[in-house]
């Protein structure tokens, strides 16, 4: 899995060498560290790394690594009519490893709504939510769909 974003993070920042690259955070359900590519002027790629699927509660008897990807698009047009945010949607792909006792693997897949403000040429915020089926096999429950959902406020910064 770290293997396969790191992949895709280098793959995307050789592509789009061009193209307005971020980094950012965001809280809310759970904290997320993340490296994001324009692919064009009105869509993006986002690639995350959940931090609170790293387990740092030691009184836990696993380990446990999640992230995402993201395609982000802007609804076109829309951004005067609204003071300056630009609501945009997504379509994304979440995953994690959980190791040792009750260890298993869950997906993600979800679609995500948002609205983005950018404060200054560099600086931008953004609320989201996501929604989706939740697949998890092994753990304590065998095997389990639900359906998963989050919202989150983050920070975007544009790399020189």
């Amino acid at each position: 899995m770290k293997k396969m974003l790191l992949g895709l993070l280098t793959l995307s920042a050789l592509t789009g060498a061009s193209a307005a690259s971020y980094i950012g955070g965001s809280v809310g359900s759970g904290a997320t560290l993340h490296y994001q590519t324009d692919l064009t002027g009105a869509s993006a790629m986002r690639y995350g790394l959940n931090l609170d699927a790293t387990n740092f509660n030691f009184s836990r008897d696993n380990v446990s690594i999640g992230g995402s990807v993201d395609y982000l698009g802007d609804f076109t047009g829309t951004g005067s009519a609204l003071g300056g945010l630009t609501p945009y949607y997504g379509l994304g792909l979440g995953a994690g490893v959980v190791l040792g006792q009750g260890g298993g693997v869950s997906v993600y897949p979800h679609g995500t709504l948002g609205l983005r403000y950018n404060v200054t040429d560099p600086l931008s915020f953004f609320v989201e939510g996501n929604i989706g089926p939740r697949v998890t096999v092994g753990g304590s429950a065998a095997s389990a769909v639900q359906l998963g959902s989050g919202a989150r406020i983050g920070l975007n910064y544009r790399l020189p």
